[in-house]
């Protein structure tokens, strides 16, 4: 079943979204997860990334939405067990390193998704 054309370019706003918060935390004193978490583009693509995974399911596109809903809890996973290690003296040698290591994940997710998107193909570890 193919995907309206509408579905597809608001899928590519999401990933749009998602991108400009993650390019705020390079550009800024932020760091990508930070801004990629808390940044009002990335919370707003999470809420329509909930509400129109529905309308995308049966089409290549129900990948993308589970690809970006899981990605934004993923980081957040990281991101709380980062600051956990920040906070022993001893965890902040792997707690820092970890969070930079996560931010280029969230690019790599983005960039990955995004080009699979323009190919209209699924994303994912089972394509």
């Amino acid at each position: 079943m193919q995907p309206s054309k509408a579905l597809v370019r608001l899928t590519f706003v999401i990933y749009l979204l998602h991108l400009f918060s993650a390019i705020n935390g390079l550009l800024s004193p932020a760091l990508i997860v930070t801004v990629f978490l808390t940044g009002w583009p990335s919370v707003i693509a999470l809420i329509m990334s909930y509400i129109w995974k529905v309308d995308a399911h049966g089409t290549f596109l129900q990948s993308h939405f589970s690809w970006l809903i899981s990605t934004f809890w993923w980081t957040l996973l990281w991101v709380v067990i980062s600051w956990v290690l920040i906070a022993t003296f001893v965890g902040m040698i792997i707690g820092v390193p970890m969070i930079l290591i996560v931010g280029i994940w969230v690019i790599y997710r983005l960039s990955v998704g995004l080009f699979a998107l323009n190919d209209q193909r699924s994303v994912g570890p089972r394509n």
